[in-house]
């Protein structure tokens, strides 16, 4: 069986294994709370981030990591194509540009905004991670001009990556998305695999709810 641990990014890999039709056991894992005394969790990532993944002896940390093992170890899926096919490199830069790019620039914001002391919450690094998010969101909105996923016409796990990381910006770093980048998200979000990955995780779902009640 197939363990995720943690949601929050843990979402990209659930919303991929409902994609893919794998079962799997989501636990829940609270960073808020601490996970000083979470023994189960810290013997699969002694590090004390999420996700993490277990399945038989593999364990595994990074959500992207995590989505290419299970493409790679789980079948041939239309979520990834194949190294020879023409969208190949544009899969691949953008399955990665979702983290590397825009949700690892957008924690850095998130945090200085909500844990800096009250001076420092504008600080330099925060705005170099602010302006590094936006200059691959620009990468984003170019491509969408093209096509209206990704790697082009097709959905992909590269879609996967990136939708978490505009949501993200959206729920936790009050970034505005433009006309072009809502669509794409309403478009993605109305998948199955996202509304069953939703249904599974709790903790999102109830994020989700509570940003679209402040936005209003």
């Amino acid at each position: 069986m197939i363990t995720v641990f943690g949601e929050g990014r843990g979402f990209r890999v659930v919303w991929l294994l409902e994609e893919m039709g794998l079962d799997y056991a989501l636990r829940p894992v609270d960073l808020i709370a601490g996970v000083e005394d979470d023994r189960e969790f810290l013997a699969i990532n002694p590090a004390g981030f999420i996700p993490a993944l277990q399945d038989g002896d593999v364990t595994m940390v990074e959500s992207i990591a995590i989505m290419e093992y299970l493409i790679a170890r789980c079948g041939s899926t239309p979520l990834a194509p194949g190294p020879q096919d023409p969208t190949f490199p544009t899969y691949q830069q953008f399955l990665h540009l979702g983290e590397a790019g825009l949700a690892a620039s957008m924690y850095f914001v998130v945090v200085s905004r909500n844990l800096a002391p009250e001076g420092e919450k504008q600080n330099w690094g925060a705005a170099k991670a602010l302006e590094v998010f936006n200059s691959r969101l620009g990468l984003v909105t170019r491509q969408l001009a093209h096509s209206p996923y990704l790697a082009g016409n097709a959905f992909t796990a590269a879609d996967i990556s990136v939708t978490y990381a505009l949501e993200f910006a959206q729920r936790a770093g009050g970034i505005t998305l433009g006309k072009t980048e809502r669509d794409y998200v309403a478009r993605t979000s109305s998948r199955d695999g996202y509304q069953r990955a939703m249904a599974s995780c709790h903790a999102t779902r109830a994020w989700a709810a509570s940003s679209a009640s402040e936005a209003h």
